[in-house]
């Protein structure tokens, strides 16, 4: 498989050791000094493209793609509103790309026991939710895209609870997210039920980036031979 990486930062890095490990080749790179080689011509040479830039450059380098028909993968965080709309001009286009806050294993894991004690704890009106996320000092948004789907995935469970008709909200206002920066910290998420009695945590830690370039490529290569939107869930299907 040919890939071009978009964003050739430290996740750029990461993502081209395992593309390389697993047997693929880079046949682009893109970053701030090459911007005007996202294009179709250069596109044409690739089988997927795999995205990790800033929240306000991500739109334009995913439109680009679908617009070239070239399947995409994109794990920048920080522009929810925009998503959307390319989801619907990818299925207009007949193109193909996959969008998720992270790409690690173990935080889609992490995503499905909050899901399920979500769940579980609609029963219990004693307890207040909190998210706390701890990310490395260089990331710019805050929260993280990834607190932001652990919220949503508890606002939506409660939704359905009470009947409501609304979709879950993108910044997830109604769950309290705390976010540190601190050092070269990956990504840390800790899920927090707390009541006058006791506590429950769920708790996941990344200790280096490799785990979400590993599922980045992964990604690439379950989308270049399909067409349409797809999501992490497809991968585990």
């Amino acid at each position: 498989m040919k890939v071009a990486i978009i964003g050739y930062g430290k996740m750029g890095h990461e993502i081209e050791q395992v593309l390389l490990q697993r047997g693929h080749s880079v046949a682009l790179i893109i970053d701030q000094n090459n911007t005007a080689d996202l294009c179709a011509e250069k596109l044409a040479e690739v089988d997927a493209a795999i995205e990790f830039t800033t929240p306000t450059t991500a739109y334009s380098n995913v439109r680009t793609c679908i617009e070239c028909g070239v399947p995409v993968v994109s794990g920048t965080t920080g522009w929810h509103e925009q998503l959307a709309e390319l989801q619907t001009l990818c299925r207009e286009k007949g193109s193909t790309m996959i969008w998720s806050s992270n790409y690690s294993l173990g935080v889609n894991i992490t995503f499905r026991l909050n899901r399920y004690l979500a769940e579980l704890m609609n029963r219990f009106e004693s307890y207040n939710v909190a998210i706390e996320e701890i990310h490395h000092t260089q990331k710019k948004d805050a929260p993280s895209g990834t607190a932001i789907s652990l919220a949503n995935d508890i606002l939506e469970r409660v939704e359905r609870k009470q009947g409501w008709v609304n979709e879950p909200t993108t910044d997830a206002k109604e769950v309290e997210i705390v976010s540190l920066r601190e050092g070269t910290v990956p990504g840390t998420h800790t899920v927090t039920y707390t009541s006058e009695d006791d506590k429950i945590e769920i708790k996941h830690t990344l200790f280096s980036r490799r785990a979400l370039a590993l599922g980045a490529v992964v990604a690439a290569e379950f989308i270049a031979p399909r067409k349409g939107v797809f999501t992490i869930d497809d991968l585990f299907e």
